[in-house]
């Protein structure tokens, strides 16, 4: 099997190193991530300036852009051989429900599925970021499932597990997107010169968080899997809009 990995914390992060070696254990796994932290990059390109690949003393391919330019540029300039499957992580820290929709690490993923492969992103959930092993075992069974069992075209996996040693790991559940409040507004503080300048605030509190989520499943030690689908059309609004999107007169 023929693995393209790749992250959003950048490709010196921990998590992905991790990654790297229990994956290595049973495929052979290509790196190419990005130079930098890229969290909250979501799915955005590089188009204004050329991307440029550096490969490094541990063999990582580094890249001076996106997690999606990563994985597109992994895809198709990159590897000697195509990938089978595209893997994001570990990412440091949780993307569970609306976050998925800023997530580098979910955007790599989804870059994977938009070239034809399946793809799975991977992250750890909790703030000391001590069990990534934990994190790395998890995916590889899930990955070696998935041989057997592959994901439908229109689909990646979001895996969530928590930050705990793997004999306290509950087991695996399978999810769905929980929601959250919106988050805290934007805090305003001054530079060293009196400049003002902002921060993004805290995420917002679970808004659901109830039976089925991926909220519920790490908050009782489950790993989360939750099947994300890359088509976002609202298909229970298509027959109401037709129906009052016929009066308007152009």
């Amino acid at each position: 099997m023929n693995i393209l990995l790749s992250n959003d914390d950048g490709v010196h992060a921990l998590g992905i190193k991790v990654l790297y070696q229990e994956l290595s254990k049973f495929a052979n796994v290509t790196v190419v991530a990005p130079d930098r932290n890229c969290s909250g990059a979501s799915n955005s390109l590089t188009l204004l300036n050329p991307l440029r690949a550096e490969v490094l003393d541990n063999g990582f391919i580094s890249v001076n852009g996106t997690p999606t330019d990563s994985v597109h540029l992994g895809i198709s300039q990159l590897m000697t051989s195509p990938p089978d499957l595209v893997v994001a992580g570990i990412n440091k820290g949780a993307n569970l429900g609306d976050d998925t929709l800023y997530s580098g690490t979910v955007a790599a993923a989804t870059e994977g599925r938009h070239m034809g492969l399946p793809a799975v992103a991977v992250s750890l959930v909790g703030h000391k970021e001590a069990h990534y092993q934990t994190a790395a075992v998890v995916a590889a069974q899930l990955i070696k499932r998935l041989k057997d069992h592959p994901l439908k075209s229109d689909q990646i996996l979001n895996l969530n597990v928590p930050d705990v040693e793997l004999a306290k790991l509950e087991g695996i559940k399978v999810t769905r997107l929980g929601h959250r409040h919106k988050a805290e507004t934007m805090k305003k503080m001054q530079d060293p010169w009196q400049r003002d300048i902002y921060w993004y605030g805290l995420l917002g509190k679970e808004l659901d968080a109830g039976p089925g989520t991926d909220f519920e499943a790490i908050s009782q030690n489950y790993a989360s899997v939750t099947p994300l689908t890359v088509d976002m059309t609202a298909y229970a609004s298509l027959e109401k809009m037709t129906e009052w999107i016929t009066d308007l007169s152009l």
